[in-house]
């Protein structure tokens, strides 16, 4: 049984459909990457899988229970995870303060679980160092690694990362991508927008491209990306 499972997924704001009967479903433990030209409904898309906003046609399944019409918060309660491609983090609190924040309320942690939970989660992504700075101070990547940190304190059973690689240099990609890479091999199933496209082949098993709502081409990421219409829509080749 399939973690994730999208079938005829839809949604129109007035006139325009930024997702067209989407459908497709991601195995347990497997590393989906998702990629399109902008405005090609890639953000919209993980906001229909969290219920941040509501499809209009269609059904989602989540760990084999029907989450169309549950609120985001019982979807996260029930094991998604999600970084946004902007970290907004708690900037008055602690690097380790926001973690507490997300295990609380993301998992129904006790009191005695929460601290030895974060810090195993801080040590994983590389911020047990910063644990007692506050997030405001942290630089670029460092807050990209608080987005990966609040996430992963949740608990997920999916994580769902937003173009978690844009705006780093080169080397701070890298060091990312093997902690990211890292959390996968502890069997943890993820979903990953991405115009950084080396990072997603560094991680990913299976490609999906999207291009104005609709699933233009999906499989091995090399085989996809070799797709005469990939190439032209995506990478803007004209064949």
């Amino acid at each position: 049984m399939p973690i994730l499972a999208l079938q005829n997924v839809s949604k129109s704001f007035g006139a325009l459909k930024v997702t067209d009967n989407v459908s497709f479903d991601v195995p347990k433990g497997q590393a989906l990457g998702i990629i399109g030209p902008n405005g090609a409904g890639k953000s919209t898309l993980f906001n229909l899988i969290t219920g941040n906003i509501r499809a209009d046609g269609g059904a989602v399944q989540f760990d084999g229970q029907d989450v169309t019409r549950t609120p985001p918060m019982q979807r996260c309660l029930a094991g998604m995870g999600r970084s946004f491609q902007i970290p907004q983090p708690f900037g008055n609190l602690t690097v380790f303060e926001n973690l507490v924040v997300a295990a609380t309320h993301g998992q129904n942690l006790a009191e005695a679980q929460v601290t030895e939970h974060c810090a195993n989660v801080l040590a994983r992504t590389e911020l047990l160092g910063r644990a007692n700075q506050p997030a405001s101070s942290l630089s670029l990547l460092q807050r990209k690694r608080l987005e990966l940190a609040r996430a992963m304190a949740t608990g997920p059973k999916l994580l769902l990362l937003d173009e978690i690689a844009g705006g780093l240099t080169e080397a701070e990609c890298d060091a990312l991508i093997d902690t990211i890479r890292a959390i996968h091999a502890e069997g943890v199933t993820i979903i990953w927008i991405e115009h950084v496209l080396h990072a997603l082949n560094s991680v990913v098993e299976r490609l999906l491209v999207l291009d104005f709502g609709r699933i233009i081409g999906m499989g091995d990421p090399a085989e996809v990306m070799d797709s005469r219409e990939v190439r032209e829509i995506y990478l803007g080749i004209e064949i």
